[in-house]
């Protein structure tokens, strides 16, 4: 052990743990993935130029002892952990590894997960027994998708759980520990290790999506509260979409987990500190600052006398990842005042969240039982910043939803300034939307949105079988004032090979020129012109933020003389609006490719491909269910339009 402590107990004496050799787990070969060794070394340099390694207590990793980690791995898991790295596995250790979810196995790996392991429990026992005030653990790989008899998610030993559970059997002071995981990602495998124990009370906030973000299961949802004597300190927070920022985690600071805590009154806080919710990390897709975590780590250590251990978990960008870390540490040292500000707000879908789990917990928690004040919940960012798209569109990077490394530190500079909403924004996006609201247009569908079902996933939001991807829904929620079907003289084919929603085969294209010998059945929705520029955002963009409209009343008044006015996406595929006509004197508007990738289709350049059978059955029962065809002729319909040259 290296100590450095310039002014011996006038300042809180935090460990730090760094070992390289946790660096030598890493893919065979060397091949790229984002949970490799440079991530700890990114940290490391970051602490050390910051002078943070003299002020703490440092110290090298030491490996876990196997009866610790079999109070919650199984004797299988252990054994195949221990000996993968041994050369009797040389042949058949990739063939292993690739029979779990997300892992690779290398010649360091059990060293590593041992060391990693074993860092916890040492730094864990220090804090215990108050030789440290508080300590950040830097090790990998991250363990809290390990489950007691598999390793997941990169994870190879659940670090966290075995230090919980040392700490638990080893130390009778320590008799309630809280365990924050902030990671990005459900922490699955410590959830299933305390899901019977009053002992542990486990937090999880992380992105959910109805279950279609990894590690993609039911079980990080708010109703999974415990079981037994462990019902209610098992507490989900799942986010529905991406892009949440200091806002929206704070408030489910303020919400959720601090009251829970105070009447929980922790004897210690272990920290699942991932930080793959940062800004910019290729993974994780949200907007989390160093600010951000340090004000969630600050009101954690208020619990505990501050006895917190902070074990490092995900975050795969190294600039966000090592000064997020950086800032935590200099919390937990208390010898400066955190830096920046908040003036930005939740998302509604936040606030939607944090109500529910707050009504789910109420029978165990009576703190959360009171109704927020609407005050409060009425204060939300922009629904603009969050139409999250499940489009038919694959390529959707015009709209770069994670912020570059070498842009980072000026972005983290501002704070949250790039996530304000001000007052002057607000006023322009109610004004048009106000206006159009009171629009009505034609929205003609002629693929998978002829079912009525599926076309309702733009408007309501939802996901259907043999969707991959959930639609955000639109901000105004009023279904279709009517519906009737039409056909046009137009070409339905299908092009591309592979959709983000459907995933393997084609999808449908309406070809914008005109051929009285073509004959496409339309489905026609009477919605309004803000709920069709919303449909238009999410069919070809993963996220947006517009102040103004992408099809406003300027365009939809000049569309009838051009037939067709393309919409400023570099790369969606239905970026181009087609008019299709007037019915009851109301304009019949369309989503479609621009001639130029018909061209590229004609040429090759673009692939055609037949639909897969989820993306035509939703075709078939869209013709069927609304009288349009037999299911024979339905059938046929499709199989012409997949075989007949353009």
């Amino acid at each position: 052990m290296e100590v450095n402590s310039e002014k011996g107990d006038r300042r809180r004496r935090v460990g730090l743990v760094y070992d390289d050799r946790m660096c030598e787990h890493a893919t065979a070969d060397g091949d790229p993935h984002p949970e490799n060794p440079d991530r700890i070394r990114a940290i490391w340099k970051k602490l050390e130029s910051a002078g943070i390694p003299q002020r703490c207590v440092v110290f090298n990793a030491k490996e876990a002892e196997d009866k610790h980690i079999l109070s919650v791995h199984s004797n299988n898991h252990v054994n195949l952990i221990k000996n993968i790295s041994s050369k009797q596995f040389d042949s058949r250790r990739n063939r292993i590894a690739s029979k779990f979810n997300s892992i690779y196995m290398n010649e360091g790996s059990s060293e590593a997960a041992y060391l990693a392991a074993g860092s916890v429990i040492e730094v864990a026992e220090r804090v215990a027994k108050g030789e440290l005030s508080s300590a950040f653990a830097i090790v990998r790989p991250p363990g809290h998708h390990a489950e007691q008899n598999e390793p997941m998610g990169f994870c190879l030993y659940n670090n966290v759980a075995i230090a919980t559970s040392f700490l638990l059997n080893e130390r009778p002071d320590i008799k309630k520990i809280l365990i924050v995981d902030w990671d990005v990602h459900h922490g699955n495998g410590t959830q299933k290790m305390f899901w019977k124990d009053p002992r542990v009370l486990f937090f999880s906030v992380h992105r959910h999506e109805f279950g279609s973000f990894y590690p993609a299961n039911d079980e990080g949802f708010y109703a999974m509260t415990g079981e037994g004597p462990g019902a209610g300190y098992n507490i989900n927070v799942p986010w529905e979409n991406g892009r949440c920022g200091d806002a929206d985690y704070l408030a489910v600071w303020d919400h959720i987990l601090i009251p829970v805590a105070k009447d929980f009154n922790p004897d210690i806080v272990i920290i699942s500190a991932g930080f793959d919710a940062a800004i910019g990390d290729p993974l994780g897709g949200c907007h989390v600052t160093p600010y951000g975590y340090s004000v969630m780590l600050k009101k954690l250590m208020e619990f505990s006398e501050g006895k917190i251990i902070m074990a490092l978990e995900g975050g795969y960008n190294l600039v966000s990842l090592a000064n997020s870390v950086l800032a935590c540490v200099e919390v937990l040292l208390e010898d400066k005042p955190i830096a920046g500000s908040s003036e930005a707000y939740p998302f509604e879908s936040t606030w939607r969240v944090i109500q529910a789990v707050r009504q789910e917990l109420s029978a165990f928690w009576p703190t959360l039982a009171d109704e927020l004040p609407k005050k409060l919940t009425s204060c939300k960012a922009s629904p603009l910043q969050l139409l999250v798209a499940s489009s038919d569109s694959e390529d959707e990077s015009d709209i770069d939803l994670h912020i570059r490394a070498e842009n980072l530190e000026a972005v983290v500079q501002d704070g949250l300034s790039k996530l304000k909403v001000d007052e002057d924004s607000h006023d322009l996006v109610a004004t048009w939307r106000s206006e159009l609201s009171k629009i009505d247009v034609w929205y003609a569908s002629f693929g998978s949105n002829m079912w009525k079902s599926r076309f309702l996933c733009y408007i309501e939001g939802g996901q259907l079988e043999g969707m991959e991807k959930r639609c955000s829904g639109s901000v105004d929620r009023n279904p279709p004032k009517e519906i009737m079907w039409k056909t046009v003289p137009h070409r339905l084919f299908f092009g591309r090979d592979h959709s983000s929603t459907w995933g393997p085969g084609g999808v449908a294209f309406l070809n914008p020129e005109e051929n009285n010998q073509d004959r496409a059945y339309i489905c026609l929705y009477r919605i309004t012109l803000e709920q069709f520029n919303d449909v238009l955002l999410q069919e070809n963009a993963s996220s947006y933020d517009i102040s103004s409209p992408l099809f406003d009343l300027v365009a939809l008044n000049s569309i009838a003389d051009k037939q067709s006015i393309s919409v400023e996406f570099k790369s969606g595929w239905y970026r181009s609006v087609l008019y299709l006509g007037k019915e009851c004197d109301i304009p019949i508007l369309t989503l479609t490719c621009p001639l130029s990738d018909v061209e590229a289709f004609k040429s090759g350049d673009l692939p055609m491909s037949a639909p897969s059978k989820e993306y035509a059955n939703t075709i078939i029962r869209g013709l069927t269910e609304g009288k349009q065809l037999s299911e024979e002729e339905a059938i046929a319909y499709i199989q012409e339009a997949s075989t007949k040259p353009l």
